[in-house]
């Protein structure tokens, strides 16, 4: 199968590259990029490995965008928050050029935040427009990452791995979060990309169920160290949220700070970011789909980055 990715040096792009190599299938991979980015040093890894690297300007014409598709069945946009809407004109693009099944980019709680600079409703217009073309497409959502869920440790020994998110508690602390590591994100996306029941459905691909105070219990735990909790109640988080101006450009502070509080909101509060919630809005569960894939665990990912062995995801 002829597979394109559109974000392919990114975090979750580079996570579905490497499934695709280590896959039991045959995959022909593509990494489409920007052209300013052709010839950087992450599209030349690629290069290195095989991958056919290929430059796609997005603010073109879509017509224009054709012949960069050929022959490509499995089109992915791994892309980021601010880029979402790109891949309306990709989307005709693909739809011109016969592609088979057109993947979204991804998101972590199947209930974005809204009100931050591209909300949930800028993915729905994007799959609302997939569906207007009749492009074929698998929406896949995942779990919030191992590696951006767990706190800083008072003596820093992790601080190597971490991202530079504020740790604090949503409430109780006691919601249940579906989380999964970031490498299962492309291990489950190999299978599902080839996958017939997939087809025109919405699937939602997670490790394991995990509340806040439940992580922090595990890293103490096996850390041997203490973590002073900060809970944030509702009423702290709400009046935070309501304080915080709307329409801020990316990546300005603003736009950082209400992004971090309404995920809170959305997976700490409201609970959003769980298989019942998926099932709701009629997403298929890859552990169903899939009984024999054995996502990782976070008690063998916290080891790994208690022994150094991980690193810091966005660098």
């Amino acid at each position: 199968m002829k597979v394109a990715i559109l974000g392919a040096t990114g975090e979750n792009g580079s996570s579905i590259v490497n499934a695709l190599e280590e896959s039991k299938h045959s995959f022909d991979i593509i990494a489409l990029t920007r052209p300013s980015s052709f010839n950087n040093a992450a599209n030349n890894t690629l290069r290195g490995r095989g991958i056919d690297v290929r430059a796609i300007d997005l603010s073109a014409d879509p017509s224009t965008l054709v012949p960069t598709l050929a022959g490509v069945e499995t089109l992915i946009a791994a892309v980021a928050f601010p880029a979402i809407l790109t891949q309306i004109p990709l989307a005709t693009a693909a739809k011109a050029a016969g592609v088979k099944r057109f993947v979204p980019t991804f998101y972590a709680p199947v209930s974005a935040p809204t009100g931050i600079t591209t909300p949930r409703e800028e993915k729905e217009e994007v799959l609302n427009h997939v569906k207007k073309l009749g492009l074929p497409y698998t929406v896949i959502d995942n779990g919030w990452w191992f590696q951006i869920a767990f706190p800083h440790l008072p003596s820093g020994r992790i601080d190597y791995a971490l991202s530079e998110q504020k740790d604090a508690i949503a409430g109780s602390g006691n919601t249940p979060i579906a989380h999964t590591d970031l490498a299962d994100v492309g291990r489950y996306v190999a299978r599902i990309i080839v996958d017939p029941r997939t087809l025109n459905k919405m699937v939602f691909a997670y490790g394991e169920l995990k509340t806040q105070n439940e992580i922090y219990d595990l890293i103490e735990g096996q850390s041997g160290e203490v973590i002073q909790r900060k809970y944030l109640s509702k009423e702290v988080i709400t009046s935070i949220l309501d304080g915080i101006p709307r329409g801020a450009p990316f990546p300005s502070p603003d736009w950082w700070k209400l992004t971090q509080f309404e995920f809170l909101n959305s997976w700490g509060l409201r609970g959003d970011n769980t298989p019942e919630y998926a099932r709701y809005f009629g997403y298929i569960d890859a552990r169903e789909l899939y009984p024999d894939f054995q996502p990782k665990k976070m008690e063998e990912f916290a080891k790994e980055l208690l022994a150094g062995k991980l690193r810091r995801v966005y660098t």
